[in-house]
């Protein structure tokens, strides 16, 4: 190809000017548009609801699973000074959580896999969380999430105190009242 020389520096410009388009393209300071943030996931509900809980409960806590029968009926005997569970006031349930003397209000939440799990605000699973191993309605056992908590204090048994199932108190019955003797007159 025969370019003359007058043309040259057009050419060249041309090219130049091409090039400098094309970068401005692909600026790496160029603002980008925003992307949109990501979808939040979705809120499963809990397998039950915190006024299902609210009570007064025996507890205690076992390590090994065949420990779990007799660590029901221990926790069943502490109902002399139950731990207690109230409604809190948004609507989740006042307790402890772990290694904290403070009484909080924590939340029952939905996981994946129909998971239950109780503990502060948040994604279901974090963890400060306890996941609900089973719940009857008279007995709640609960795990810790933190594995390093969870080898400290073990499978938390809950046993409701006074519950219908529990085996009813003897007592004695009322002496029944004398009859009243006849007044003179």
């Amino acid at each position: 190809m025969n370019v003359s020389p007058r043309r040259l520096p057009l050419i060249v410009l041309s090219a130049c000017a091409c090039a400098l388009l094309a970068g401005c393209a692909s600026n790496p300071f160029a603002p980008q548009p925003e992307q949109p943030p990501p979808a939040p996931a979705p809120v499963l509900p809990p397998a039950f609801g915190p006024q299902e809980i609210v009570g007064r409960w025996g507890s205690a806590a076992y390590h090994r699973p065949e420990d779990r029968e007799r660590t029901e009926a221990n926790a069943a005997s502490t109902c002399k000074q139950p731990y207690v569970i109230s409604m809190g006031p948004t609507g989740g349930v006042m307790m402890y959580l772990p290694d904290d003397q403070k009484l909080q209000e924590l939340r029952l939440k939905g996981g994946p896999g129909g998971k239950t799990y109780i503990g502060p605000d948040g994604e279901a699973g974090g963890q400060q969380d306890r996941e609900v191993v089973s719940f009857d309605g008279r007995v709640l056992q609960l795990k810790a999430v933190d594995p390093e908590v969870l080898g400290r204090y073990g499978i938390e048994v809950y046993v409701r105190c006074g519950a219908e199932g529990a085996r009813p108190v003897a007592r004695k019955p009322k002496p029944k009242p004398k009859p009243a003797a006849p007044k003179p007159g």
